[in-house]
């Protein structure tokens, strides 16, 4: 034990804690590929086992935002690890990729062993869902970066695809149709501005109960993203998948392009999928116009996946095999730009 260390407000023996706490959620997301164990200087994984001919790897990294504010608030940890991952492996699915293996970052004020468990428990629920191994990550106790308190967590995926069935632009064509997969909630963007909405311009306690979402607005704000990748990898192998897009900050405007060549647009049906109660709690409260609502959030669309339109049945038949909510919200257009009609 160092005890100018835990003076200077790190404490090495909660970060022994820590490790002895996490190796058995480590353990639930063991998968093919893995090599090694936790607690090693780097994280091992076996591409030549999965038998690809020509894999090309697809990495994405990203954190959760002020959402992080709210599970504080709340005192709610267990499902910020699920967010994510969902942000990271969405990411890569749109690729065409499946996440292979995750590797997380927590940092802390002060190390609650127990608080960083309900993290990382969440983090490998998340991989589990993903069919991804937790094979690494790391946990930093930083005293005067951070309030006792307080916390961030970011993560990094990496995932793989054959050469030839990268997911891209220039697979995607005018006719084309949308299928919309339903979103969980608010997902992890845009939550600088709810909290705007809900917390200094309204005053809301986080625990007060809203009829229309039937749990408290804290509840529904801490909803997990929804991770989509075993269902639309599923589609990948069995459908010609023309472009994916993930839905987050920046909504529909900012999201829908990124998986379109740059002479193309959608046309979205607005009256073609349900806008989640929590996105019509927050307009209510900030009397927001929808353009603005729908360049901010997922409004319950939290990714599309565009096909042939002759495929667009047995798509939807696999997503719904899977537990999805979807169904077709729109098409592609010769004309650059969204359009909600």
């Amino acid at each position: 034990m160092s005890n100018n260390y835990k003076a200077a407000g790190v404490d090495l023996e909660a970060g022994y804690e820590v490790v002895s706490r996490i190796k058995k959620h480590v353990k639930r997301t063991d998968r093919p590929g893995v090599m090694g164990s936790i607690g090693s200087f780097g994280g091992l994984f076996d591409l030549a086992s999965l038998n690809y001919k020509q894999p090309v790897l697809v990495s994405g990294t990203d954190g959760v935002g002020t959402k992080l504010k709210i599970a504080m608030m709340m005192n709610k940890h267990d499902t910020i690890g699920i967010d994510v991952v969902a942000m990271c492996v969405n990411d890569v699915l749109a690729q065409g990729a499946k996440p292979l293996f995750f590797l997380d970052y927590v940092a802390v004020g002060k190390n609650h062993p127990e608080i960083i468990e309900d993290i990382v428990k969440g983090v490998a629920d998340g991989c589990v869902m993903a069919n991804c191994a937790l094979i690494g990550g790391e946990t930093a106790e930083m005293p005067d970066m951070y309030s006792e308190d307080e916390y961030d967590v970011a993560g990094f995926t990496v995932g793989v695809v054959e050469k030839d069935r990268i997911i891209e632009p220039s697979k995607v064509n005018v006719g084309d149709v949308v299928i919309g997969l339903a979103s969980s909630g608010v997902h992890s963007n845009g939550f600088s501005l709810v909290r705007k909405i809900v917390l200094k311009d309204n005053k809301i306690d986080l625990n007060t109960y809203y009829d229309e979402l039937n749990m408290s607005i804290g509840e529904a704000l801490l909803q997990p993203t929804k991770i989509y990748v075993r269902s639309v990898s599923e589609v990948i192998d069995n459908v010609d998948v023309h472009g994916i897009a993930h839905i987050t900050g920046g909504g529909f405007y900012e999201n829908m392009p990124r998986c379109l060549q740059d002479n193309q647009g959608i046309s979205i049906d607005k009256n073609s999928f349900e806008v989640l109660p929590i996105f019509k709690v927050l307009q209510k409260l900030s009397n927001m116009e929808d353009d603005e609502m729908y360049n901010v959030f997922n409004m319950g669309i939290g990714m599309i996946v565009i096909v042939d339109p002759k495929d667009a049945d047995k798509t939807l038949e696999i997503l719904h095999k899977n537990g999805e909510k979807a169904n077709i919200i729109g098409k592609v257009t010769d004309r650059a730009g969204i359009e909600i009609l």
